[in-house]
């Protein structure tokens, strides 16, 4: 085993002075037959809103504990030593503003090694060791457990997860070695990299017991008691733990490169190869295979060490910070006592956007919600897909029957607007033209409330001009969802000059309960996802109509890391939908944005990729090819992403002058929910910082200092010396 003990941690401890310390305390717990348990419960003081988490400090003090520990089982005054946690958590995992301040590479490595140094002697005690999972345990907060030679687990646990490498990290505190040791490698692939890729997706206890994590699970009732019991059983002999899950030797010879070549497939063509933590953690994951556990750890040190000093990390800091605190508390949200309470909702419209509506609104406010349409046809077919949306919620066991008899019950539909007299909330989603939406209010107004409050889901149009023929206009806001509706966090509420505060309120309040997350815009074309993805995708249209190969625009904007190409993206809004995006910012910018005739007429064709029967692409479509061929001035893959980077630069920069959003942050946060854009980029506005975009185009940066790893922020401190 590698010996952590020498190592001097000073340089760690001058970074965390301000770290709320989880503490570990001990206490002994008699087993039969004059055994003695330690019991070690890790807390830091605080409420279970405030959960554990694992700073220098506290490795720190349960290195010590370990130690004191190890020479009382050497006494023989213990006999087996339990880890477990304050109620509801075990640990969250590393305490990211630390991460956040490591100074230097060899801080950064000694982190790495003072995890291991601490945690690692959960196996050196000289007596068996066991973790008591009995809650949330997140990232090192698992990798205490996947340290001690045994694990039980609370059946009620809400989240088990390694998330590292969704934050630009990877297991580096053992989990890279110890979990395909332990539960094999196509489990541990789960677990490291393809859920956390899955906006984190988490586990269960029951799904941790049968991967193989926990040796057992017990229900909350008596999950400490039971446990105690079930580890004496253990440390007598007379309790045996079978792991089936664990690799053998042909799983070793043939199973594990093949299914880590698998993965690294699957990754390059999800995620492209611009991300380094997925990719680090597939490296260490595939060298698991073989080598002792100092070995391994070692691997995690010098791994570790290369991503805490990144850029990419530092952006994902910044972009978790983001997700994490600035979505809770939105730039300039009234007082949510002026919200007015929603008793019932109407929901004009019942096409599929609009069933997506009714559906989450009577799923989280628990109100009757009433849908309408043109015709019975349309309003019966909507009230049918919703209910068939709810029976398939409870297929899945996500709601009872009870629930489900609930929500259908209050749903209904309609064409007489009438129904609509005692709604306080209505929200549209009908045809995306102005004359409609227009006509639509104006039609609604006859029939609500003076109270009621009206929202517009419009992606593109002028929200005050939706409302122009109101009587009441200042109960008007924009209520822009992304689509699905029920699983993308955004919504962009836009605020219009005539939009009150009551109104505001209330919108901002009504996100809160659908569980979304709110950025308040002010009224101006594509308000901020669709202006910057406007830029994006006319820029990369206009490339391909003078000229350059489709292949050759994918791969210039590559390095923004994006979930998808620019033509995967406008497959995926509708090639009609993109190309009205594009005309309506030409229409309101005509110097900034393009507009493409190529994009109208592949709108028609239907499709510029091709694809397999099973949706997988395999080149670009001939018509397509067809269609674009002609231009002359071909560009290349240089100078097409100089132009996104500087046009992108130019618009985010007005967007901010003319206070359409309050930061640079509330920018990313956008991008980051409503459209899936990387933690890794921190969104927009660090990469075109870091890439000197932003110098180039307004001599400065969107954040002061630029958000950048160590050893590029070095370099930057030097050139400007």
């Amino acid at each position: 085993m590698t010996d952590y003990s020498s190592l001097d941690f000073t340089p760690l401890v001058a970074i965390s002075g301000d770290e709320i310390v989880t503490h570990c305390f001990v206490r002994d717990v008699p087993l039969a037959a004059g055994r003695t348990l330690a019991l070690v419960t890790l807390d830091n003081g605080r409420d279970h809103t405030r959960p554990n988490t694992l700073g220098p400090l506290t490795l720190l003090e349960f290195a010590a504990t370990m130690d004191e520990l190890t020479a009382r089982a050497g006494r023989g005054e213990i006999h087996g030593v339990a880890v477990t946690g304050k109620p509801f958590i075990l640990a969250a995992g590393a305490d990211l503003s630390k991460i956040a301040e490591i100074p230097s590479l060899e801080a950064g490595k000694l982190l790495s090694q003072l995890g291991h140094h601490a945690f690692g002697k959960l196996d050196t005690l000289g007596v068996p060791s066991f973790v008591f999972i009995n809650g949330l345990a997140l990232g090192g907060g698992l990798e205490i457990g996947l340290n001690a030679n045994y694990r039980t687990i609370d059946a009620a646990v809400p989240a088990i997860a390694l998330p590292e490498v969704f934050l630009g990290l990877i297991p580096g505190w053992g989990g890279a070695y110890l979990l395909p040791n332990l539960i094999g490698i196509e489990n541990a692939l789960k677990v490291v990299i393809e859920n956390p890729l899955k906006n984190n997706r988490t586990l269960s206890g029951a799904d941790a017991l049968a991967l193989g994590i926990a040796d057992v699970m017990f229900t909350s009732a008596r999950f400490l008691e039971d446990s105690i019991t079930w580890a004496d059983g253990v440390i007598a002999g007379t309790t045996k733990v079978s792991r089936p899950n664990a690799p053998g030797k042909i799983e070793r010879l043939v199973k594990w490169d093949v299914a880590i070549g698998i993965a690294r497939k699957m990754l390059v063509n999800r995620i492209g190869e611009v991300a380094k933590s997925p990719y680090v953690a597939l490296d260490l994951l595939q060298a698991a295979k073989s080598g002792t556990r100092a070995e391994g750890f070692q691997r995690e040190d010098a791994a570790l060490a290369g991503l805490i000093t990144g850029d990419q990390l530092q952006a994902s800091i910044y972009a978790f910070n983001l997700v994490q605190k600035r979505a809770k508390r939105p730039a300039g949200a009234p007082d949510k006592k002026l919200a007015r309470p929603i008793t019932k909702v109407g929901v004009i419209g019942a096409g599929l956007m609009a069933s997506q509506f009714a559906l989450l609104f009577v799923r989280r406010l628990k109100v009757p919600v009433v849908i309408t349409d043109l015709d019975q046809a349309r309003v019966d077919k909507g009230v049918a897909y919703i209910h068939d949306e709810i029976a398939a919620l409870q297929a899945k066991n996500r709601i009872s029957p009870d629930e489900a008899n609930r929500l259908r019950a209050l749903v209904t539909g309609t064409t007489d607007k009438s129904s609509f007299s005692d709604a306080d909330w209505v929200i549209e989603a009908v045809f995306e033209e102005l004359g409609v939406k227009q006509s639509v209010f104006a039609e609604i107004e006859k029939f609500v409330s003076p109270e009621a409050i009206l929202a517009t889901n419009t992606s593109s149009l002028s929200v005050e001009q939706i409302g122009s023929k109101l009587e009441h206009p200042e109960r008007l806001v924009g209520f822009h969802f992304f689509n699905p509706v029920a699983v993308m966090p955004l919504i962009e509420v836009v605020n219009t000059p005539q939009t009150d505060e009551v109104t505001l309120a209330t919108a901002m309040v009504i996100a809160g309960k659908l569980r979304k997350n709110a950025v308040i815009t002010r009224d101006t074309p594509g308000f901020v996802v669709n202006r910057v993805l406007a830029k994006l995708l006319g820029e990369a249209m206009n490339a391909v109509d003078t000229g350059t190969p489709f292949e050759v625009v994918e791969a210039a904007v590559a390095p923004f890391g994006l979930p998808m190409t620019p033509f995967e993206l406008l497959e995926l809004v509708g090639l009609t939908v993109g190309a009205h995006v594009l005309d309506t910012h030409h229409a309101a910018f005509p110097d900034r944005f393009f507009e493409s005739d190529n994009l109208h007429k592949l709108a028609v064709h239907g499709k510029i990729l091709e694809r397999d029967a099973k949706g997988r692409r395999t080149g670009f479509d001939k018509g397509a090819l067809k269609i674009v061929a002609g231009g002359t001035a071909p560009m290349t893959a240089e100078q097409i992403l100089q132009r996104v980077e500087d046009g992108l630069v130019d618009e985010i920069k007005r967007m901010l002058d003319d206070d359409v959003v309050h930061a640079a942050e509330d920018i990313d946060l956008c991008m980051i929910l409503g459209a899936g854009w990387p933690f890794q980029m921190g969104g927009i506005t660090p990469y075109l910082d870091r890439v000197g975009a932003s110098e180039r185009v307004f001599g400065a940066t969107f954040h002061t200092p630029a958000i950048r790893g160590i050893g590029a922020a070095v370099g930057a401190a030097s050139a400007h010396s």
